[in-house]
């Protein structure tokens, strides 16, 4: 079966509305698709940019993180292995509600997802040991991750407090009665 009619199969057997259960789907393998979400979180099809934004959001809709480390596009009978550079989405815009341990913090991706900083969508910051540069990443659903943009992480890191926890002190943000550290205890 070419990649063409891999999507065009994997369209056919799109619900329509919210986002499927993907999660409860199990099929076969049927193979990788030439498909690659790239680190600034553009999706791109045999080479080329899928410049139709209903497109990209399509098929954000049907992905999923397996523990093979994997990603995939799954309908109830096919699951196609994509490419995905970092995390799959990013979180391009924040609202931030309140202030202090008592703020809550959303965020919207590029996929338009909506997404609340908190129990159960965690933050998390990854630093590059060769670098130090930071990777500041949004849990959204799933095994499915947003990376912070820089803009957006730079608002955000703008909201850090010092909190003392355990005798150590840590940087970081609280959202929706969670404190997430940022960085290394000082």
């Amino acid at each position: 079966m070419s990649n063409e009619d891999a999507i065009a199969a994997i369209l056919a057997q799109l619900p329509k509305g919210k986002v499927p259960p993907v999660d409860l789907w199990h099929p076969d393998y049927s193979g990788e698709l030439d498909m690659r979400i790239a680190r600034d979180g553009s999706w791109h099809y045999l080479g080329s940019p899928i410049k139709r934004p209903a497109m990209v959001k399509l098929f954000a809709s049907i992905l999923r993180h397996d523990e093979d480390g994997r990603h995939y596009l799954v309908t109830p009978v096919e699951k196609y292995s994509i490419v995905v550079e970092d995390a799959p989405f990013q979180a391009v815009a924040m609202d931030v509600h309140g202030a202090g341990r008592d703020q809550v913090l959303t965020f919207r991706t590029n996929v338009d997802d909506e997404v609340m900083a908190g129990p159960d969508h965690a933050l998390r910051v990854e630093i590059d040991p060769d670098t130090e540069e930071p990777s500041p990443y949004l849990h959204v659903r799933g095994c499915l991750e947003a990376l912070i943009n820089r803009a957006t992480f730079y608002d955000l890191i703008e909201l850090g407090v010092d909190e003392t926890r355990d005798d150590a002190t840590q940087f970081g943000i609280w959202s929706a009665g969670v404190f997430f550290p940022v960085g290394a205890p000082l």
